[in-house]
């Protein structure tokens, strides 16, 4: 289940709640639309619920609003809503839209008094939400149009587009823009330097022998695909991992634009470099017809600090014999991630990214004299969101600090929305497979070689 299928849950429940019946308008209630509940609304829930975005209902209105105070008052109580997953007890985070008890409280007696309106003059400007690009670029890129059959299993892709970059640019931003989004699971962006030897504007599939469950042991990341010419000319191998190494930009639904300039930092593109997008479509029940764009802002000059986005993996999660979760286990231990920083860095960034089955998964840091620390700790990992976590001060990564990430997975029948609990469950690319892919941000001097920065060592044992 994707998170627009929950979305679209959630929101019939709402929509039930609103059908027992409007709240009547309170009087003399010492909370109101304009002066309590709407500035909670713009800081915690307008980014999704507003117009043309992925929740089914706008809280941009008091109209709008009103007919879903008690379904609101019981999501947010349950804390369905706002998504959010990170243990309090280990970091802060820029972009935590987890209310406060106070806020859950003001909402809560908004909708038990009524609802009231009250005195709209009290109510704070809207919020002017960019449509269309959020970032708008200098420069786009328009990848050939792709057709997405109506049913079937879609293997990964990699396709080259040229960048159009004719001189080394540093780009601030870049934005992922797929055109049919409910038949998107995710797009990937490397660049890579030009090599005449892939085809551009060709999709290269991997290939794998699937039996009739969909499963493909041994085959997490096929090294036999042709997909694997697209990456070698940069160094990167599908066998290693499909993105294990710097990416530039992605989408996956939920995530925000990648916006160096918060950061004060950018990256390089190289002049005539190549892009390549790593694709994953899914069957809809329809044909669908996908444009993918990217786009870029381009730095007025160059940066003191450049930004690297980083995913890595066990390297032995490829091993059927090494990751393989049974059938049934509740709290199977994944081998874990370990990384060694080669070079100074800030890290301002994490994702957790397993799939139905992920449990829970922790990021620590042992820095050079021996200290360890526990970055980010999502104790209910939740594959219909897939969150970033902004930490709210870089955390400074001396050279030769390691990084440790563990994680869990629940294959019992308890999980909810596993796919098939009585089937051993291997490391892939395919949804009703799994991922322990923890994704990392950090800022390094801008003329450091990026490639050199971590480097994943091998551990086997689980947590």
């Amino acid at each position: 289940m994707q998170r627009r299928t929950v979305f679209l849950a959630i929101g019939l429940l709402l929509v039930l709640f609103a059908a027992e019946g409007h709240p009547t308008e309170a009087q003399g209630s010492s909370v109101s639309f304009a002066k309590d509940v709407m500035p909670i609304l713009q800081k915690n829930c307008q980014a999704c619920h507003r117009a043309g975005e992925i929740a089914p209902m706008s809280f941009e209105t008091y109209e709008n609003t009103r007919p879903y105070a008690r379904a609101i008052k019981a999501a947010i109580q349950s804390r369905k809503m706002p998504p959010w997953f990170a243990d309090p007890q280990h970091g802060r985070f820029a972009n935590d839209r987890s209310l406060t008890a106070a806020e859950i409280e003001t909402l809560s007696r908004w909708a038990d008094d009524g609802a009231p309106l009250g005195d709209p003059r009290d109510a704070p400007a809207p919020i002017r939400w960019p449509e269309g690009w959020q970032i708008a670029p200098d420069h786009v890129v328009t990848a050939p149009a792709q057709t997405i059959p109506a049913e079937g299993t879609i293997e990964w892709g990699y396709l080259l587009v040229p960048s159009g970059f004719t001189k080394d640019t540093w780009v601030s931003s870049i934005e992922v823009r797929p055109s049919s989004r409910a038949a998107v699971h995710h797009v990937v962006v490397m660049v890579r330097p030009h090599s005449s030897d892939v085809p551009a504007n060709v999709v290269l599939w991997e290939q794998k022998q699937r039996d009739a469950k969909g499963t493909a042991p041994g085959q997490a990341f096929s090294s036999a695909s042709r997909a694997s010419r697209i990456l070698g000319a940069s160094g990167e191998s599908v066998n290693r991992s499909a993105v294990d190494g710097p990416v530039a930009g992605v989408y996956v639904p939920g995530v925000p634009p990648q916006d160096y300039r918060t950061h004060g930092a950018a990256i390089l593109v190289r002049a005539n470099s190549d892009l390549v997008l790593q694709v994953h479509y899914q069957t809809i029940g329809k044909p669908v017809s996908e444009v993918t764009r990217v786009g870029f802002t381009i730095a007025k000059e160059a940066p003191a600090r450049q930004f690297v986005t980083i995913v890595r993996q066990p390297a032995s999660i490829s091993d059927p014999k090494i990751f393989r979760i049974p059938a049934g286990d509740p709290n199977w231990p994944s081998p874990p991630l370990e990384a060694v920083f080669n070079a100074d860095a800030e890290l301002v960034w994490m994702m957790p990214h397993m799939h139905a089955r992920g449990k829970d998964m922790t990021y620590r840091l042992t820095y050079p004299d021996g200290r360890t620390e526990t970055i980010l700790h999502v104790p209910r990992y939740d594959f219909n969101w897939q969150l970033g976590y902004d930490v709210a001060e870089p955390i400074k990564v001396p050279k030769g600090t390691r990084l440790r990430v563990d994680a869990h997975f629940d294959n019992s029948a308890a999980k909810r929305g596993n796919p098939d609990p009585t089937v051993d469950v291997y490391a892939g690319t395919q949804t009703w497979e799994e991922m322990m892919n923890p994704w990392f941000g950090v800022i390094v001097d801008s003329r450091l070689d990026v490639r050199t920065l971590v480097t994943t060592t091998a551990v086997q044992g689980g947590a």
